[in-house]
């Protein structure tokens, strides 16, 4: 299976980007597309040995839209003058048409050379050439929904087409009879209803272009964080270049007031570097030789080079644009089920059209009466509200999600997070900083402390759990030699094990003296370092334990508010740890979390999340380790943050990159408002269609109330407008 991401052009509304996902999905050797509306994507899952890149591109263009290659970046297209020169020009146009057609019946003044009753072909023509020029700027819509039609799989479009061609065609009919003899019937003209239809779906795509283009501006700034340009010196010689020149190893130069250009690692100098779009930390950050740089970065005052790391696609910028953008490719159940109805509904109203039609023949109704109503119902009954309805506070809300510092992979996360209930943390580097520093060492060796943490700093150099960076850390600090480590092993949940100078070195937790059967003689000192909230290291070699090392860690800071405050929303909070007992107990006690479950390995960590979710509970773990990576992926929602390893963010479904746990009620507070505002959507959208397609029909004739196709296509822009607004209030949400 293969997975391709196409840039699409031609959609304009929801009904398109539903009708071409259907497409997609009935051919043969696609397993999964999903069609992205305002990103204008697809992102299509195949079969490699079927199909190709050339044959989903036919695919796409048999549906009516053209594939413009590989999705790369995201584009704001902005109105252009021209087409708003052009939209206005038909505005005027539209307002010309109705008053030629309709101005008499309200009494306003009527120009002599298009009056109905004494220059009938002047009137006629007028009303024909100005459809015409309508029919032509609304082509668009005419051709999907053909397609449309052709593939079965009707949609607004469809409904908008049907509805215009008929009165276009029952027009030209009795234009036909006019010319024949028959004046009377100048007055069954209904050009005008074909031409408003068109002009106000287009004015509601307009608006909702323009709705389309704010939701992609959170993610349009990321991008460009990014300098155009960066300086790479090569050979001593300085040399300007743009970012695709620069390859991975190139020295990149940074001097005060530029940012970074790329992901990298500091060979030289020194400044203070803003990171707050990525850290949400408003304090510049020092940085020297060996820290990471990040592109985008803001250089405040010093010299620095730096040795390019990840370019392009790979760099941290590009991965957050491209976490949003897949997110906002999935779909979330609630849009389904509006897909799944839209689907039915659309063939629906069809039916209903033609029956009615047949019925107001049969009763002995007029064939201009039977003909109206067909149209008004086709087009008032337009589901284009109802498509909007949820990709839009969809959009609206990753965009929120993105610009406040939390990354959602999956669009169906904005949809689950209300649901959570239980909210499980694991301790060090989730909620501590993982910053860890060697508070008390209990020494039983004949070497002194500098030395053993020299032998113990040496092992730990290779891990990456982040209590060894308390090791390597010192080790810096003190400018001690890292000596050789050979035979390096990672036992998860237990420790590391590692050889220097032929002698094996074993260090992790108490779990790691069982598994090597190793006897705890220092019971006493391990109480010692646990009251004090230290986490313990135990140091063996030869089969003896030669130290007990206690390493504390600093408690994030609003931990204890955010506990607090999930504790009153009645969310469940449980610190689970491969720490031992009396240390996690001490931090949960300080920070308000009741339940602890400590002294577990990761195999473990993922069965306590499967025991609660067994109890029915909707469980999020929140972790940053490789040792947390089975229990992120068996939880419901997984939760890292971003100073997590590689691993234990690609096991998540969120990503926090401001590393602040406030960001969890964020998301929870992002997603009950985004599901509320969904629901008000698809309230409102069914809303009108139950109301306006009987009063389309003519049930409320009898008590005065009817309305004709023009005023049901402006009852529909409406509709959509009102969604709109709606959605957009979402992006007003403050925190």
């Amino acid at each position: 299976m293969k997975k391709i991401n196409l840039s699409i052009d031609g959609m304009t509304c929801s009904a398109c980007s539903n009708g071409l996902e259907k497409y997609l999905n009935k051919q043969n050797g696609i397993f999964n597309a999903s069609v992205n509306l305002v990103m204008a994507n697809a992102t299509i899952e195949y079969d490699e040995k079927i199909l190709n890149q050339e044959k989903i591109e036919q695919f796409v263009k048999n549906a009516g839209f053209k594939s413009l290659g590989e999705f790369k970046e995201i584009k704001i297209e902005k109105k252009s003058k021209r087409e708003k020169i052009k939209f206005i020009l038909f505005t005027i146009l539209a307002i010309v048409l109705m008053y030629i057609s309709m101005g008499h019946m309200i009494h306003l003044p009527t120009i002599p050379f298009l009056d109905p009753h004494t220059n009938t072909t002047n009137y006629m023509i007028s009303l024909l050439l100005l459809t015409i020029c309508f029919m032509i700027y609304g082509f668009d819509i005419l051709k999907n929904g053909y397609k449309n039609l052709i593939h079965r799989t009707p949609n607004m479009d469809t409904l908008v087409g049907i509805g215009a061609i008929t009165s276009l065609l029952y027009s030209l009919y009795n234009m036909y009879i006019v010319f024949k003899g028959n004046h009377a019937q100048v007055m069954n003209l209904y050009f005008e209803s074909a031409a408003i239809v068109i002009y106000f779906i287009k004015l509601g795509r307009y608006i909702d272009g323009i709705s389309k283009d704010k939701t992609k501006e959170a993610i349009q700034k990321l991008v460009e964080i990014t300098p155009n340009t960066a300086v790479v010196k090569k050979d001593g010689i300085e040399k300007i270049v743009t970012l695709d020149e620069i390859h991975k190893g190139d020295i990149v130069v940074s001097r005060a007031g530029e940012k970074i250009a790329v992901d990298g690692e500091i060979v030289t100098g020194k400044a203070h570097l803003d990171e707050s779009f990525i850290t949400g930390e408003s304090k510049p950050v020092s940085k020297e030789i060996g820290n990471k740089v990040i592109a985008g970065s803001m250089n405040y005052d010093g010299y620095i080079e730096y040795k390019a790391e990840k370019i392009g696609k790979e760099s941290t910028i590009s991965e957050i644009v491209r976490l949003v953008v897949e997110a906002s490719n999935t779909k979330a159940p609630i849009s389904k089920i509006a897909d799944k109805v839209s689907g039915y509904f659309v063939p629906s109203v069809i039916a209903i059209a033609i029956i009615t039609f047949l019925v107001y023949l049969i009763i002995g109704q007029s064939f201009e009466t039977a003909i109206t109503s067909f149209v008004t119902i086709l087009v008032v009954a337009c589901p284009c509200s109802l498509g909007l309805a949820t990709p839009l506070a969809i959009v609206v809300s990753e965009g929120l999600c993105a610009s406040n510092g939390i990354l959602v992979k999956k669009s169906e996360i904005l949809e689950n997070a209300q649901k959570v209930d239980t909210i499980v943390f694991d301790k060090t580097g989730t909620l501590t900083y993982g910053k860890l520093k060697i508070a008390e060492i209990f020494n039983y060796s004949n070497m002194n402390d500098k030395q053993l943490l020299q032998l113990v700093g040496s092992i730990e150099n290779k891990s990456t759990h982040p209590i060894g960076k308390a090791f390597t850390d010192y080790i810096k600090q003190n400018k001690l030699q890292v000596l050789k480590v050979e035979k390096f092993e990672n036992i998860a949940g237990y420790g590391i094990v590692g050889n220097i100078e032929n002698e094996e070195i074993i260090l992790g937790n108490s779990k790691i003296l069982e598994k090597y059967e190793i006897e705890n003689t220092h019971l006493e000192d391990e109480r010692k370092l646990a009251d004090n909230g230290n986490s313990i290291i135990y140091a063996v070699k030869d089969k003896q334990i030669i130290a007990l090392i206690g390493v504390n860690d600093i408690v994030r800071e609003n931990t204890k508010e955010v506990i607090s405050t999930l504790n009153k929303n009645k969310i469940q909070t449980i610190m689970l740890t491969g720490d031992n007992n009396e240390t996690a107990e001490k931090i949960a006690k300080n920070i308000g979390i009741t339940k602890v479950i400590a002294n577990v390995i990761p195999s473990e960590k993922a069965k306590t999340i499967k025991d609660l979710k067994q109890e029915n509970r909707y469980v999020m773990m929140c972790g940053d380790g490789i040792n947390d990576s089975p229990a992120l992926a068996s939880s419901d929602i997984g939760v890292s943050v971003n100073s997590g390893t590689d691993i234990a963010m690609d096991s998540s479904d969120v990503i926090l990159t401001k590393n602040d746990l406030e960001s969890i009620i964020n998301l929870i507070q992002i997603s009950k408002k985004t599901i509320r505002n969904i629901k008000q959507n698809l309230f409102w959208a069914f809303f009108y269609n139950i109301l306006m397609i009987p009063i389309a029909i003519g049930f409320l004739k009898p008590i005065g109330i009817s309305i004709n196709p023009m005023i049901a296509s402006a009852a529909m822009v409406f509709s959509s407008i009102t969604v709109i607004l709606n959605t957009l209030r979402l992006r007003k949400i403050k925190f």
